[in-house]
């Protein structure tokens, strides 16, 4: 075969695949917008709501997803879908055979495809749920460093590196999490990264500023990324390159976007007023207009980068190296719909006579709305065979199952006769990478810049920094005497971030999922200090929702960090760890203590009905006691440190750094009330959940059940309603004592004193008790 031959084939062929696509891409439009208007104004609605689904953003991607899910991507790529792309993502998979009629038919109902991509709602297709905006663009760079943590190490499935692909709505620009995880990957030198910015230039209230993606691009270079701007697709090309296109060229570079949407939403007479308005003084320009009816000029001033299927391949396929990309993809936002454009479109829903236009524009027969290939000029077997062939299709349907990580029996739990619990931690964590057993080998460990501050400094000298080309420890080549010797190997097991709690949160969850998205189980572990959670709330928030597994250590916490102020003073965190779901938090006060619940807390990753843990943890040194624990009793979150006498009438019930307060009160009393308790709370979250859902058989209500009679007094330096409940179990009077104001700076005395949780307050919310008894 000749040059010219095998050319003409491969043109051929190029034809033929766009003829397919193409066909794809008017289904895509179509079945996501039947999905939102079914679900919106045909399906029964019992409570009135509008449904919404978002139409216009799914006609915005419909030609960038194509390409992507039908053309581009493999097996092992992974992708973050925009969140109000979801209708278009569900479409694309029915269209795979990958979603059912009946999950479509039931968008944003119970049981039906999720409003928003998810993880554990929608199933193995989905690689990262999203849905609180910028999040899920984010993740795709901890993804990133993941995949490397993993290939370099030889501990997933063998796959070759797949793309991590965002698919990036221009107004989730405006999160400043997206930026932090720019300048985090770059720090990191990620690689086989994409981002696909749906640049439409409409946000949900407004047009976005004018020419944003000059700093975009700027910005992206300067981080040693890629940037390939599709801006115009293979029409305007042509007409750019004929007489008055370059006039024509300037122009549309120089037309605010304010009135570009304007003039898209009003159609070709409006762009040829407007166009001989300003160029139709130039015989060439006006030559070019009179050579499109208005339907023609309207498809022609609107053919964007982005909605330009050859020009979207061509842009796609060039890139084969591993550097990260940014793709800017301009496009109309509600392309190909009737509010194309229109600055309100973002929540819009076609009314019934709009969608009855588009039917009868896509030649789809009445009964036939849902079906997979009609109004295709292409046969159903033909389609068939196509769809078998694309790549993505080879993808597995279920996630594979990583082999579990062998947990030894016990932890070396360190004894001495004053810790904390914060220094209990890294003891632990330093001996086991000492003995560099097979649990050791998967914990990999991640901090924003508080590695020794939190204790992590032992583990990190013995196991090192992970980075994906070595780095010697300058100290220690020029002999500077440091406690830490950190050099950075593609073997290190600890990923040092900066000061961003969002990118903490955001690369626990990418190391949580590594069992399904890289086939290798790892055991990650963040520390940060704890009033600093609610910094990355909505990261944290967003991990636990798709199922990540993973151990969050924060400490040091409360007022108990005294001379800090209360900046960094922590007051509602007990609170959160109770209320976020897939996520079990303890608060213990002694190592002993910790050493069960973080064994347990391994094996927890792991079970399939298992989650995340949050450790509460203090700088506060306490008296260890001399005690054989029995594990079970802190792992379950409650057990007697003192047992009541059936008939007592107190019980002072603790939790964390204020035990040996509660322990001081509980001593002070007990001559003068003998027989009362004290009661050691580990997990206010453990007790609670399991006192809601067993009702007079979980740990708490057999342990309250001892002492019947009693009324309690809680304390914990922390929120008094985590520990408020209690007295809700058996219906006993409660004092509960805590902290609800912001702190200040000061010692632990005055503070405790200050906020009530000293001593002498826990007697006097005992006396206070005792004496309402007495009446």
């Amino acid at each position: 075969m000749s040059r010219i031959e095998a050319t003409r084939t491969a043109a051929e062929i190029s034809a033929e695949k766009l003829r397919f696509l193409r066909a794809l891409e008017r289904k895509v439009l179509w079945l996501s917008s039947w999905t939102v208007h079914n679900a919106n104004h045909l399906r029964p609605s019992r409570d009135g709501l509008k449904v919404g689904g978002h139409q216009a953003s799914s006609a915005s991607l419909a030609t960038l997803m194509t390409a992507l899910y039908f053309d581009v991507l493999r097996p092992q790529d992974k992708v973050a879908v925009k969140p109000h792309a979801s209708p278009a993502f569900h479409a694309i998979q029915y269209l795979l055979g990958r979603q059912t009629r009946e999950k479509l038919e039931r968008f944003r109902a119970l049981g039906g495809a999720q409003s928003y991509p998810s993880r554990t709602k929608d199933g193995g297709d989905v690689d990262f749920s999203t849905g609180s905006v910028g999040l899920g663009v984010a993740m795709t760079t901890f993804a990133s460093i993941v995949q490397d943590y993993v290939r370099l190490k030889e501990l997933g499935n063998g796959e070759p590196p797949g793309r991590m692909v965002a698919l990036v709505g221009d107004a989730e620009l405006d999160e400043g999490n997206v930026f932090e995880a720019l300048f985090e990957g770059w720090k990191h030198d990620v690689r086989n990264l994409w981002w696909v910015i749906d640049y439409n230039r409409q946000s949900l209230d407004s047009i976005v500023a004018d020419r944003l993606f000059n700093p975009i691009e700027g910005l992206f270079r300067s981080m040693g990324w890629r940037v390939v701007v599709l801006k115009y697709g293979k029409l305007l090309q042509r007409a750019f390159a004929g007489p008055g296109g370059p006039k024509l060229r300037d122009w549309i570079d120089a037309c605010p976007n304010s009135v570009y949407s304007a003039l898209t939403f009003k159609g070709g007479a409006a762009w040829r007023e407007v166009l001989l308005r300003d160029l139709g003084g130039d015989p060439d320009v006006a030559a070019l207009l009179d050579g499109h009816d208005d339907e023609a000029l309207a498809a022609l001033m609107t053919n964007l980068g982005g909605h330009d299927m050859e020009a979207v391949l061509e842009a796609f396929h060039a890139v084969e190296d591993d550097r990260p990309t940014c793709f800017i993809a301009y496009t109309v936002k509600g392309f190909g719909l009737p509010f194309a454009g229109h600055k309100d479109n973002h929540s819009g829903l076609m009314n019934l006579d709009q969608m009855a236009a588009l039917k009868r524009r896509m030649a789809v027969p009445d009964g036939a709305e849902w079906d997979r290939f009609a109004a295709l000029d292409i046969a159903p077997e033909e389609m068939e065979r196509f769809l078998a062939s694309v790549p993505f299709a080879a993808r597995p349907r279920t996630r594979p199952t990583a082999p579990a990580v062998e947990v030894p029996e016990t932890l070396p739990v360190p004894k001495a006769p004053r810790m904390s619990t914060q220094e209990g931690f890294g003891r632990i964590l330093a001996d086991l990478a000492r003995e560099d057993g097979p649990l050791a080998r998967r914990i990999v460990t991640t901090s924003p810049d508080v590695t020794v501050s939190t204790n992590l400094g032992g583990w990190v000298n013995r196991r090192g920094i992970f980075d994906r080309t070595a780095h010697a420890d300058t100290f220690v080549e020029l002999k500077v005497v440091s406690a830490q010797k950190w050099q950075a190997t593609p073997e290190g097991q600890h990923i040092e971030l900066g000061i961003a709690e969002h990118n903490l949160f955001l690369q626990l969850a990418a190391f949580g999922l590594s069992h399904d998205l890289f086939g290798a189980r790892m055991l990650p572990i963040g520390t940060l200090y704890d009033p600093f959670v609610k910094r990355g709330l909505d990261a944290l928030n967003y991990a636990v929702y798709q199922d990540a597994r993973f151990i969050v250590v924060a400490t040091p916490s409360g007022v108990t960090l005294a001379p800090e102020g209360g900046a960094h003073q922590s007051i509602a965190t007990p609170l959160i760890g109770m209320a976020l779901p897939g996520l079990v938090s303890y608060e213990p006060a002694y190592v002993d203590e910790l050493g069960a619940i973080l064994h347990w807390s391994f094996g927890h990753l792991q079970r399939p009905d298992g989650g995340s843990v949050y450790l509460r943890l203090s700088t506060r040194v306490l008296d260890q006691p001399e005690r054989d624990l029995d594990p079970a009793d802190a792992i379950a979150g409650a057990y007697w440190a003192v047992e009541p006498a059936p008939d007592a009438e107190l019980v002072i019930a603790y939790m964390g750094a204020v035990a040996p307060e509660a322990r001081a009160a509980f001593e002070a009393i007990r001559e003068d009330v003998p027989g009362c308790g004290l009661l050691a709370v580990t997990s206010a979250d453990r007790l609670h959940d399991e006192w809601r859902r067993s009702r007079h058989t979980g740990t708490i209500e057999k342990l309250l059940a001892r002492a019947p009679r009693a009324s309690l007094v809680t304390v914990l330096d922390g929120h008094p309603a985590t520990l408020a409940w209690l007295g809700s179990v058996r219906g006993q009077t409660t004092v509960p004592l805590g902290v609800d104001r912001f702190g200040q700076s000061g010692d632990i005395p005055d503070l405790y004193r200050l906020h009530g949780i000293d001593a002498d307050a826990i007697l006097d919310a005992a006396a206070r008790l005792l004496l309402e008894r007495a009446r």
